[in-house]
């Protein structure tokens, strides 16, 4: 009943400027030549309507108004001639479609769109294809689902550590892991033997090794052999590793062998729950940190190790089309000299950065873990930010990077969505 309502009033508004829509805002742009058709399909649900523009198709599918260019539609079709489906690849040249082409026919059905094109070439597309890949769809859509934490919230979550031999030996095992690890961007394995070789294992079970300055698998104790403040026994603030490479770390690994003394405890800290709190307070703050580019550095010259790394990047990184945050770049010790921006915008940035920091540092936020040998810890470098708490002692830690593409394909083949 609804859409015949629809088609009555689509009927009822047609104009000398073409159709409008009483749901939709006035079209500023350019209609056909001829007269502009709108159309309906058959009572069915989700209901379908459907409106031809100059360059572009106006689709409404349920509750998604979608706008699709007609270069864009001719360039997806997933006709055989056009998209190898066993490869799922691409076999038309995009190069060799007219940027001003436009369909000869259009037709929609209860489930399909099907464009037919000057050449003849038919072009069909389920409407359920269209509404979860079109920019209005994407819009509506996280890439990767999560919850954010402080450290009361983590807690009364009570996520589970996995069996190390679950983890290894078993698909449940592992993918109770990758859910837990893709939902908090934390997670641990216990009953590890607290050996290098053994914590290697434990690591390609999800991913490939990342090789970086500082090899595949490091040892890490107190002994200043890099240069770098963590080699030592100080206390270090939250942050999050390698922010001077072009493309941080996405996973870190950390797992105690040893420890011979008081204090050491390791901080984690939600990234992405602070920078929530930024932009609900103050989205002139967030909107800042996503823009400004900085320059993060690590000088190296200690013994054989001759290192000079610049990471560019901001400190939130967002996808434009859904401004969801996929990448926090926080590394005070890194930071480079702030010379990426005009004067008049030096002194927003430090108040934009100021709040941030202020929500990192708050206390309610802080999660704090004693790592003991046997319990290996995996961090999302992307998201959550780790510090420690000086110590005592001879303690020693083992771990690696891990590439991050390579976990995300892990939790997909498993049926995650990451």
């Amino acid at each position: 009943m609804w859409c015949q309502r629809l088609a009555w009033l689509l009927r009822g508004r047609r104009g000398s400027t073409g159709c409008r829509w009483p749901w939709l805002p006035r079209d500023p742009g350019p209609v056909l030549a001829a007269p502009a058709r709108c159309h309906s399909t058959a009572p069915a649900s989700p209901c379908c309507a459907w409106q031809l523009h100059q360059d572009h198709l106006e689709l409404r599918y349920g509750s998604t108004v979608m706008h699709l260019d007609f270069v864009w539609l001719r360039d997806h079709c997933r006709s055989a001639s056009c998209y190898n489906a066993k490869t799922n690849q691409r076999s038309l040249d995009t190069a060799s479609v007219d940027l001003d082409i436009r369909p000869q026919a259009v037709r929609v059905d209860e489930t399909t769109l099907f464009l037919t094109w000057p050449d003849g070439h038919v072009t069909r597309y389920g409407l359920e294809w269209l509404a979860r890949n079109s920019y209005e769809g994407q819009k509506q859509q996280v890439m990767h689902p999560r919850i954010l934490w402080n450290a009361e919230i983590y807690r009364q979550a009570q996520i589970p550590s996995i069996d190390c031999r679950s983890f290894l030996e078993t698909n449940e095992g592992l993918k109770e892991f990758l859910q837990n690890f893709l939902l908090y961007g934390i997670a641990f394995v216990e009953n590890v033997t607290p050996t290098k070789e053994d914590t290697k294992i434990v690591a390609e079970r999800i991913s490939i090794i990342r090789e970086t300055i500082y090899g595949r698998m490091w040892y890490f104790t107190s002994d200043f052999s890099r240069g770098d403040t963590a080699y030592t026994k100080l206390a270090l603030d939250r942050h999050t590793d390698t922010t001077y490479f072009q493309e941080p770390c996405g996973i870190q690994v950390f797992h105690c062998l040893k420890h011979e003394g008081t204090g050491g405890r390791t901080l984690l800290v939600d990234g992405f729950h602070a920078a929530e709190q930024v932009l609900r307070q103050a989205p002139e703050h967030f909107e800042l940190l996503a823009k400004v580019p900085l320059k993060h550095e690590y000088v190296e010259n200690v013994g054989g190790c001759h290192n000079h790394m610049i990471g560019v990047g901001p400190v939130l990184n967002v996808y434009p089309w859904n401004n969801e945050l996929y990448l926090i770049r926080y590394n005070n010790y890194d930071r480079a000299v702030f010379n990426t921006v005009p004067h008049d915008v030096v002194r927003r940035w430090y108040h934009a950065h100021r709040a941030l920091t202020t929500e990192l540092r708050r206390p309610d936020n802080e999660l704090w873990v004693k790592l003991k040998p046997g319990k290996a810890l995996f961090v999302d470098n992307w998201r959550v930010l780790h510090g420690r708490e000086a110590f005592t002692g001879y303690r020693q830690l083992c771990g690696c990077y891990l590439t991050r593409d390579d976990v995300l394909n892990t939790a997909r083949l498993l049926g995650l969505q990451a």
